[in-house]
């Protein structure tokens, strides 16, 4: 029989100490409540099938269950990315908070933040993800916590309002019965995807509306059922895509797919190249008519397309020409230059305009939280503002300091 080095076994009690301590110092984690519900959960009764170095992993998600197509479509998200959510939400004792997209851990996360005398709802609309989250909180100790099998589109109104809505998905949209399900002095945090980028955004209740109060870079599953995301997909050919869910983007994939086949243009803007998830979310935002360009692999080592494309960049589109940030080595911008790449009739006119955003956010907003976003519901003023993004049941601005 092979002896087992008793040193290389780790228990989940060491593994929680050890998540919490690390989530402190990379400041998932900043105030003594969240670590003390972090400290508290049992994360891996969450997880059973799950290997328990997964179950603790900072950055990693587990795979709860997947679509036809082997897609997750449910999965426990990772600690990091919760403990930043639940410090956004600022959740105090005796609070009554709705979760939206049910998973079961952050459920018990909830219900150790708002204590005994506090109300936790999870609601998700598969009865499935539902009846694994009540069996998991049930082992865990946590049966105060009501489970709800609905359209989070439609929220929970038997129990509003409610102090905090915490959103687990990414979602397109914020419906009108999330705004009308809050407390008059409540927050909503949820991860909103714009033109295909996604961030955890804290609101606040601003009159009918909603006001941002702190962003965070953020990943997640769709939103299922009415709130799905309105997207639109282009391919212009194998292993180059380009996606975007604003209706005014023009994405003639064949003119496009052509305009790749012409001589590339390189314009360099002198600035530096960091930050990277605020300089995203700037140029998704700012650029006229963006679409997010994605290449796989295959395509970037041939050099077609740069590498900024392997996990989305935004891309400024006309009907027959593209261009895209890149970045080289300049120790004269502190280490990275950033730059545009563009092809196609129309590449030095979309350059120029591209170039000037790149210098602009360098120069006056190169730094974190510099955006501020509004949420105004009902019907989208005609024209729609530049800074506007239309949605199904509002619009959404973003604003810059």
């Amino acid at each position: 029989m092979t002896a087992i080095d008793d040193s290389t076994v780790r228990d989940p009690d060491g593994l929680r100490a050890d998540m919490v301590r690390a989530l402190r110092d990379q400041d998932g984690i900043k105030s003594e409540p969240v670590a003390a519900a972090f400290a508290a959960v049992p994360r891996h009764q969450f997880a059973p099938e799950a290997p328990l170095e997964l179950a603790y992993d900072l950055h990693r998600t587990v795979p709860v269950k997947k679509d036809e197509h082997g897609l997750d479509i449910s999965v426990m998200s990772a600690a990091h990315l919760q403990a930043v959510m639940l410090e956004q939400a600022g959740i105090e004792p005796g609070m009554k908070v709705l979760e939206i997209g049910s998973g079961g851990v952050n459920a018990a996360y909830l219900q150790e933040l708002v204590g005994p005398d506090g109300d936790v709802t999870t609601v998700d609309i598969d009865r499935d993800i539902i009846d694994r989250a009540r069996l998991c909180l049930d082992n865990a100790g946590y049966t105060q916590v009501k489970t709800v099998v609905a359209d989070g589109e439609c929220g929970v109104p038997d129990g509003a309002p409610y102090d905090r809505i915490m959103v687990t998905a990414a979602a397109w949209d914020i419906p009108p019965s999330w705004i009308s399900g809050l407390a008059e002095k409540g927050r909503l945090v949820v991860p909103l995807t714009v033109c295909g980028t996604t961030r955890s955004i804290a609101f606040d209740r601003d009159r009918d509306g909603l006001l941002s109060r702190s962003y965070s870079l953020a990943h997640f599953v769709p939103m299922q059922g009415e709130g799905a995301a309105e997207e639109r997909k282009a391919m212009l050919r194998d292993g180059v895509a380009l996606r975007t869910d604003d209706v005014r983007v023009p994405l003639n994939a064949q003119a496009l797919d052509h305009a790749l086949d012409t001589p590339r243009l390189e314009r360099w803007s002198g600035a530096a190249y960091d930050l990277p998830d605020e300089l995203e979310l700037y140029l998704t935002l700012n650029l006229p008519s963006v679409a997010r360009l994605h290449a796989d692999k295959e395509v970037i080592e041939r050099g077609l397309i740069e590498a900024s494309a392997r996990l989305g960049v935004p891309a400024l589109v006309s009907e027959d020409s593209i261009a895209y940030r890149t970045r080289r080595e300049n120790g004269d911008t502190g280490g990275f230059e950033s730059g545009v790449v563009a092809h196609g009739p129309q590449a030095e006119s979309l350059a120029d305009e591209y170039v000037k955003l790149l210098r602009r956010w360098a120069h006056d907003h190169r730094r974190r939280g510099a955006a501020t976003f509004r949420y105004l519901p009902g019907p989208a003023p005609s024209p729609l503002p530049r800074d506007a993004v239309r949605r199904r049941h509002g619009i959404v601005t973003a604003t810059w300091r």
